[in-house]
């Protein structure tokens, strides 16, 4: 009898210890940033943002679930436990950090300006944009900035980056602040893009805006999670990983923007 409760007890623990190893973490994104995140032709999610997310999770030896969550929802859906880490290019800064914890910087960033072409724009204090209609997506640091920067204009703000595109590409807006890497790809690779319009201005850089970089966000208590993926993030530097899925997407090293 002894020996068949010793059994029962094993194969529990075994069976225990099975289920704790085969727990998935689960990665948030936004899934309308491209080339970041979005949605592939079959419904699925991708862009350099998920690869980077999925190759942090081999490296952790974990699996993982890509979860897609609208961007003003994204923080309220980290608390609640809808996922364990937010990965869609969400910038380092001091009103997010109330909030959540952040990783090491996985890219670095900047803002830009895009405008259709031959707008004749130049000036872009806020006496200049005085009366221009001026687009962003909302809940982001660039409408942060187009707010405190143009509070004469009229900023309109978007549930998403493809709608403040397609405003801009119907002749709604004058001009528009957004992330540079997706704008660069939106004015060089999209038809509607390339047709409408082109980055203007030097790349927005204060970083009381753009913050330390873009990081991955945890629940503030989650920092041995927070720890391992740093450590994963520098693993994927050093065997080159990291720069299989930059290529894949940039023509620059956007880790170090050079």
């Amino acid at each position: 009898m002894k020996k068949i409760l010793l059994a029962l007890a094993l194969a529990g623990s075994t069976l225990l210890s099975a289920q704790a190893s085969a727990e998935t973490l689960k990665i948030g994104t936004e899934g309308a940033y491209p080339p970041f995140n979005f949605q592939t032709a079959d419904g699925k999610l991708g862009g350099f943002d998920v690869e980077i997310g999925l190759a942090l999770c081999e490296k952790m030896k974990v699996e993982c679930e890509v979860i897609g969550q609208d961007w003003d929802g994204i923080i309220p859906g980290l608390l609640a436990k809808k996922y364990d880490m937010i990965i869609a290019s969400m910038f380092i800064t001091d009103e997010r950090k109330k909030q959540v914890a952040f990783t090491d910087p996985y890219y670095l960033a900047a803002m830009t300006h895009a405008a259709p072409k031959n707008s004749g724009i130049t000036d872009f204090t806020n006496e200049g944009m005085k009366g221009k209609t001026i687009g962003a997506q909302q809940g982001t640091t660039q409408a942060d900035y187009a707010t405190a920067t143009y509070p004469d204009a009229d900023v309109k703000l978007y549930p998403t980056q493809d709608e403040v595109n397609l405003d801009m590409v119907n002749g709604r807006l004058d001009l528009q602040v957004g992330d540079m890497i997706p704008l660069l790809d939106w004015v060089t690779k999209n038809e509607d893009g390339k047709a409408c319009c082109e980055l203007i201005g030097e790349p927005i850089t204060d970083k009381k805006f753009v913050g330390e970089g873009v990081g991955i966000a945890v629940r503030q208590d989650d920092n041995d999670l927070r720890e391992k993926l740093n450590a994963a993030l520098q693993a994927i530097r050093e065997d080159g990983t990291y720069k299989k899925i930059n290529d894949k997407y940039f023509s620059i090293d956007v880790y170090t923007m050079k």
